[in-house]
């Protein structure tokens, strides 16, 4: 990953990649044109960025070996940072900007980074050295500083070292560090999507894009096989408003996060609307829910678009994989199976909670996985890791049924669990039942109906609330909110626990938790 750039350019690849906004890490690279400003780059360009940025972080302090922690505004160049760690031979720790300083500061002490990349404000010693892209910082150094560094030769590490830092998203508390090797993410996982599979698989003529989080560890995946596949052109987006780089630049194939694709659905509407050329979208992260799937296939204009939606884990990559069309989604399909287990690559089994013994299919139980894939331990936590370690099985903490048929069919994360139904479900049917609403999130907590919330522009009738639910069990009476009063990840998932304490002043759940 560290000469990536670099050995793909060496094959004279004509991909451009355009961005929304320049990078953090190389801010004045605005080019004006008659179309207005845009941020464009060969890969030759992004090579050279990423050799320039290796000198820089080993002119701060980091040497092979060394973890290297980037905390900053949401943009591809966390993973040219990545890139350039791991070319100096270091290990890149990736920290979404979303996370509030008290939740940084626990996580960088469990780093102990020899250097610290960000554009906040943060006491400098989380670090032994901090490079700032932002506001001064006292004892920090500047870009400005290590510019114009030597660049050092490549440092390679055996496939099993540690590679790179990701973490998890945070839904139920502070995230975990997960360490994945070059074995585990890049010869198990990107090697797997680096191939031209039909349908599915990049072409040359494709315009690929992406809307994600790029602390996770999804995007640096998809970066070691992507740009392997040379499209004609890659458009990055730091922020699911950017929408403007989309209409200049088409996509034929769409990755994005969940949420990102539900903000989407009233531009999807518009008859020139951005997405009328994509071909296939793609999602992972977390479970999408019909309506944003049926907007967004029906903005397209080719005849049979394809959505693809992953299911995996930070710690595990993808698990399963589903397939939809228009004519899937027409018939109402159950938006909680999620598709079976990737074949020859990743196994699943379902046990009793209690006793950890298989059950027939078609029973609910927890999730266990098996893949080669697996992450190699958490940081500051590897007795966290062993928990979740059943031999080469791990528990995923979800609850599901494996169908007769093979297939997944998601419950409930195992923690926000509530006797009796399926959030998942529930919230399913609701924003089936009630277009006005963007988001519905169900809350479980001892002693209390079940807490349901409405995430929508404006009001919600009462008399159209109960019809809708009258055929569900009994839910206590909504909450509405705005999608901006609502606690999220950086991937938009929302943080239930915090969503909980707010709404009720604790965070105690109707699961056990155990294996968050």
């Amino acid at each position: 990953m560290g000469t990536l750039f670099e050995e793909v350019a060496d094959r004279r690849t004509h991909t451009t990649v355009h961005l929304d906004r320049p990078f953090d890490i190389a801010p004045t690279g605005v080019v004006t044109s008659a179309r207005g400003p845009v941020v464009d780059y060969t890969v030759p360009q992004l090579a050279k960025l990423v050799r320039e940025a290796a000198g820089w972080l080993y002119a701060a302090g980091a040497r092979r070996g060394d973890r290297v922690a980037v905390v900053k505004r949401n943009h591809y160049d966390y993973d040219l940072l990545a890139c350039a760690a791991v070319r100096i031979g270091a290990v890149p720790a990736l920290l979404s900007g979303h996370l509030s300083d008290d939740v940084l500061e626990i996580l960088l002490k469990r780093l102990d980074p020899a250097v610290l990349v960000t554009d906040r404000v943060l006491p400098a010693d989380l670090a032994r050295r901090v490079l700032s892209l932002g506001p001064p910082i006292p004892g920090a150094v500047t870009l400005d500083d290590v510019r114009g560094s030597r660049v050092p030769v490549p440092r390679r590490r055996h496939d099993d070292d540690p590679l790179i830092v990701n973490h998890t998203s945070g839904t139920t508390g502070v995230p975990k560090l997960v360490v994945h090797t070059t074995r585990t993410i890049v010869h198990r996982l990107a090697r797997f999507e680096a191939v031209r599979w039909p349908v599915i698989g990049v072409r040359r003529d494709d315009v690929v894009a992406n809307a994600s989080s790029y602390a996770h560890g999804r995007t640096f995946c998809w970066t070691a096989s992507v740009f392997c596949l040379a499209p004609r052109k890659i458009v990055l987006l730091s922020s699911p408003e950017s929408l403007s780089v989309l209409e200049r630049y088409r996509p034929t194939t769409l990755e994005a996060l969940p949420s990102a694709y539900v903000r989407w659905q009233p531009s999807a509407a518009r008859p020139d609307n951005p997405f009328r050329d994509v071909r296939l979208f793609v999602s992972t992260y977390d479970a999408m829910h019909p309506p944003a799937m049926r907007a967004m296939l029906g903005a397209s204009r080719r005849k049979r678009p394809l959505w693809m939606q992953g299911w995996g884990q930070t710690e595990t990559g993808p698990l399963t994989f589903r397939f939809l069309t228009r004519r899937a989604l027409d018939r109402a399909p159950d938006a909680r199976d999620l598709g079976r287990p990737v074949p020859g690559r990743t196994k699943l089994r379902v046990v009793d909670p209690v006793t950890f013994e298989p059950v027939a299919r078609g029973q609910s139980g927890l999730v266990l996985a098996r893949t080669a894939a697996r992450c190699a331990g958490y940081v500051g936590e590897q007795d966290r890791w062993q928990a979740k370690k059943n031999g080469p099985w791990w528990n995923t903490g979800d609850l599901a049924v494996l169908t007769r048929g093979g297939s997944v069919r998601l419950l409930d994360r195992e923690v926000d669990a509530v006797p009796g139904l399926s959030c998942l479900e529930v919230e399913d049917l609701v924003e089936d039942r009630l277009p006005e609403v963007v988001e519905c999130v169900v809350l479980g907590t001892p002693g209390r109906r079940p807490i349901p919330v409405l995430v929508t522009e404006g009001p919600v009738d009462p008399e159209v609330w109960r019809r809708a639910v009258a055929d569900l069990p009994t839910m206590a009476d909504p909450h509405v909110l705005a999608w901006d009063d609502v606690p999220r990840t950086a991937t938009g998932k929302v943080r239930r626990l915090d969503l909980l304490t707010r709404l009720v002043g604790s965070a105690e759940t109707c699961g056990s938790g155990r294996w968050t």
